[in-house]
């Protein structure tokens, strides 16, 4: 059974959680999004962990991470998250953030890249001032909610972040999502404090530095964050790969736990060269959760995917025997960089 850990992030106690760690797999960092902490991991937690070494972070204010009064910047998130990797001793890991974990993801590669070994991001935006706004259906949502009931609120939310044929098909999952955030309700503080933090993010088109391996995923369904934002961070990070789960909306790790976690688990096993040539599109059935349906044209992403289901065992192999020395790691995917012609 896995505990609390807690760590320092400056003057703050950060907790964190370690799941898997006796076992000789691939780190995977997670990073939730806006007022939620580890446990809206939970329908992709078994999945995830059949391959990797997990690592669980309450981002600041949520869960048991503390918060101090006062604003603070994504920046400062991502500070977090390297206080939990120095203090659980992981010198490099996957990570995967959603949402406003996103940001905190694309930060950290940005800043510390030696620490990100393959990226994986959801729902997320490239920050202002080129990214898409927020879509209307949730700016018109935010202005309606002072004038509602806490339980109406929260129904309201939670609906705006599935998708249309989500709420009217799988109204348990509804009720399931009302009833985890109800159970671990945010502090208003802190809801205000981290959506601030988002809003102010500014990506400009620093993600071109990102080195990782990177995959986009993103619900085209989504109302929370405007799904053309999956395809600007796909084009602005090199060799960066989009998938898009057509019908899904913003929490598509609820709405296709199975789809989900088997796309990140294949691109990350999957390994290999870093292409950057061109970011590869394909769409993921939400009803088919073994399936990729491939954009016309682009067929290279599927067996991109699909080759991770083959090669699992190898890339646990290389992570046994990579190098520990950071700044070999990143010398190397320097060196890749420059034989695609993209120095």
């Amino acid at each position: 059974m896995s505990k609390t850990r807690y760590t320092r992030g400056g003057e703050l106690r950060i907790a964190y959680e370690l799941r898997g760690a006796m076992h000789r797999r691939p780190w995977l960092v997670l990073i939730q999004g806006l007022g939620l902490d580890r446990f809206g991991w939970k329908p992709v937690l078994r999945k995830l962990q059949r391959h990797f070494r997990l690592v669980l972070v309450d981002n600041r204010g949520s869960g048991l991470s503390e918060r101090l009064p006062g604003s603070f910047a994504v920046a400062d998130m991502a500070g977090d998250i390297v206080a939990v990797l120095d203090a659980a001793g992981v010198r490099s890991a996957h990570v995967l953030g959603a949402s406003l974990g996103g940001m905190v993801a694309q930060e950290l590669a940005i800043d510390h890249p030696e620490r990100v070994d393959g990226l994986v991001l959801a729902c997320t935006t490239p920050g202002w001032p080129l990214a898409y706004p927020m879509p209307r259906a949730s700016v018109r949502l935010i202005a309606a909610t002072p004038g509602m009931t806490a339980e109406v609120a929260l129904r309201r939310h939670v609906e705006n972040a599935l998708s249309a044929r989500t709420v009217q098909h799988r109204p348990e999952l509804v009720d399931r999502l009302i009833e985890l955030q109800g159970s671990r309700p945010a502090d208003p503080g802190t809801l205000s404090a981290q959506a601030a933090a988002g809003a102010r993010y500014v990506g400009r088109r620093r993600q071109a530095r990102i080195l990782a391996r990177t995959l986009v995923l993103h619900g085209a369904a989504d109302t929370v964050v405007d799904p053309r934002n999956g395809k600007l961070l796909a084009d602005r990070i090199p060799g960066a790969r989009l998938m898009t789960f057509p019908e899904l909306g913003h929490l598509l790790f609820w709405e296709d736990p199975n789809g989900f976690a088997e796309a990140v688990t294949s691109f990350l096993l999957a390994g290999g060269r870093h292409d950057v040539s061109t970011h590869r599109s394909a769409q993921h059935g939400p009803h088919h959760p073994t399936g990729i349906r491939v954009a016309p044209g682009r067929p290279s992403a599927a067996k991109a995917i699909a080759a991770g289901r083959r090669q699992t065992q190898r890339a646990h192999r290389r992570d046994q025997t990579e190098s520990s020395d950071p700044r070999q790691r990143l010398l190397r995917r320097r060196a890749t960089l420059r034989q695609d012609g993209t120095d």
